[in-house]
């Protein structure tokens, strides 16, 4: 079980199974989306993912067509993205969560368009876009 929240505490959720396919993203959109130089983020089921606390407070922003955003609205925290093409699985911003996930990042996804101040410094595989 995996426990995560938001940054004033309104939002928490819990989710019952395994993440997977742990990356770091170096797209514009996550960059902004996060004001970071990437999002790590992994995938999960929507089926083991239950909103525990505060889910009125979450907010979507649809960043790309297909794409939804969902944060919190008090404090802004990413909280995870749906995706109109495989409703499926969620994106989950690895920072939301309260625990371990008990995986990291296996590579860099979208490094063409990485910050220009930011230097990947690891030896993680790196791709101009998302692997299939």
């Amino acid at each position: 079980m995996h426990h995560g929240s938001c940054l004033c505490g309104g939002v928490k959720y819990e989710i019952s199974g395994e993440l997977s396919g742990a990356l770091n993203c170096h797209c514009s959109m996550c960059r902004k989306a996060h004001g970071a130089a990437f999002r790590s983020r992994a995938s999960v089921n929507a089926s083991d993912f239950k909103w525990v606390q505060g889910e009125e407070l979450v907010t979507y922003f649809d960043s790309s067509p297909g794409n939804h955003r969902g944060f919190c609205r008090v404090c802004g925290s990413p909280l995870l993205s749906r995706f109109d093409q495989n409703p499926s699985v969620f994106g989950l911003p690895l920072g939301a969560l309260d625990d371990d996930p008990k995986l990291k990042p296996m590579l860099h996804a979208f490094v063409g368009s990485k910050a220009p101040w930011h230097d990947i410094t690891d030896n993680l595989p790196q791709f101009q876009e998302l692997p299939k």
